[in-house]
C-alpha cells in the first residue's frame, strides 16, 4: 500500500551538477524534465539561483543559476512542480519574481545549523513572496543536539511548508535516521519532513526507506542516482518501491539509457572507495573528490589514515 502524502522530489540536476558545474546541454535537460514530467515525479529541482556576483555565469553552466528565461526554455507548468535551491550566503534576493509571474513554484533553502537565523530571514523573504518554501539542514551529522533542536525550534515558529533531514556525508544508518525522523516530526508540528541521502556507504535507498516508515513524506532521488560524489538515491528504485500508480518507471529507464549510461563514464558518481572512506568517517567529500581526480597520490589505507588524523575535512 501507498500513502498519498508522499512526494517525489527529483534532484539530479541539482545535485548532479555538482560534478560538471551544471553544464548540462540544455536539450538534455528539456528531455529530462519532459521525462520526469511523464514519469509523474511531484517535483523536479532543476539547480540552483546562485548570486552572479559572486559566481560568474563563465564558470558555470546555466543551471547554476536558472534564470527564469533559461528554465522556460526547458520546461513547463504542468502537474510536475518546477523547484530550485538557494544557499544562505550566495543567494540575491532581488533575484526572484514573485511567484505569480515564474516558472518555478518551490524554492529551497540550503543552510547549516549555525546559520539558521540567516536561512529563516531568506525563507521569509521567499516565501513573501508566494513560493512553496522548505529549508534543508545540511550536514547534520555533524550538527550539535542542542543547537539542531533549537534550530528546529525555531524553524516550527515559521510558515515554512516543509524541513529536510539532510545525510550530506553519506554517513547515517538506519538508527540514526529513525531517530531523526522522530525528533523532526516531534518539534515540527503541523509541518512536512523530507529526507535526502547521499550514497556513500550504499544506504541512501535504504535510509529513504527508513525516513518513510517513520512518517518521512518528501523524498529525494536522482536519475541513476547521480550526485555529488557517491550519488544519491536512485529515483528510478524509489518510485519503484512507492507502488503509487501514479508514478511510471518507463520515462526514466528511457532517459538513463539515452544520456546516464553515458554520462556515468564521465563523471564518475557512485560507489568508489575514496567516497565509502569519507562516508564512513562522516568527512566531507571534497576530499575524496580530488582523490578521484588524482590529486593525492596516495593508496586507499594511506587516504583513509590521512583522513581519520584530519578533524573536518
Amino acid at each position: 500500500m501507498y500513502r498519498p502524502e508522499i512526494k517525489v522530489v527529483d534532484c539530479t540536476l541539482r545535485d548532479g551538477g555538482l560534478m560538471n558545474e551544471w553544464r548540462f546541454e540544455k536539450q538534455m535537460v528539456k528531455d529530462t524534465f519532459h521525462a520526469l514530467a511523464q514519469a509523474g515525479i511531484d517535483y523536479v529541482e532543476m539547480g540552483y539561483r546562485a548570486d552572479k556576483k559572486q559566481f560568474s555565469p563563465k564558470d558555470f553552466g546555466a543551471w547554476r543559476f536558472c534564470d527564469e528565461a533559461d528554465l522556460r526554455e526547458v520546461a513547463y507548468e504542468c502537474p510536475t512542480k518546477i523547484s530550485i535551491m538557494c544557499d544562505v550566503g550566495r543567494t540575491d534576493y532581488d533575484a526572484f519574481l514573485p511567484a505569480s509571474e515564474s516558472i518555478v513554484k518551490m524554492v529551497r533553502v540550503a543552510t547549516y545549523v549555525k546559520e539558521i537565523d540567516k536561512a529563516i530571514h531568506l525563507a521569509k523573504h521567499v516565501k513573501s513572496m508566494g513560493y512553496e518554501v522548505s529549508v534543508n539542514i545540511m550536514a547534520v551529522s555533524h550538527a550539535l543536539e542542542p543547537d539542531l533542536d533549537e534550530a528546529l525550534d525555531e524553524l516550527a515558529a515559521t510558515d515554512f511548508d516543509v524541513v529536510y533531514i539532510v545525510d550530506s556525508f553519506g554517513y547515517f544508518y538506519s538508527e540514526q535516521v529513525h531517530y531523526l525522523a522522530e525528533k523532526y516530526l516531534s518539534r515540527l508540528q503541523g509541518k512536512q519532513v523530507g529526507i535526502h541521502c547521499h550514497n556513500n556507504q550504499q544506504l541512501a535507498f535504504a535510509n529513504t526507506i527508513e525516513g518513510i516508515i517513520k512518517g518521512v513524506n518528501y523524498l529525494d532521488g536522482t536519475i541513476y542516482g547521480i550526485g555529488r560524489a557517491a550519488g544519491n538515491c536512485p529515483l528510478e528504485l524509489l518510485i519503484g518501491f512507492l507502488k503509487n500508480p501514479k508514478f511510471d518507471v518507463r520515462p526514466v529507464l528511457l532517459l538513463i539509457e539515452k544520456y546516464f549510461l553515458k554520462l556515468i563514464k564521465e563523471l564518475r558518481w557512485g560507489y568508489e572507495i575514496p567516497y565509502a572512506i569519507t562516508g564512513i568517517l562522516n568527512k566531507h567529500p571534497r576530499a575524496a573528490m580530488a582523490f578521484m581526480k588524482g590529486v593525492h597520490g596516495n593508496t586507499f589505507s594511506e587516504f583513509f589514515d590521512e583522513l581519520s588524523n584530519v578533524d573536518d575535512v
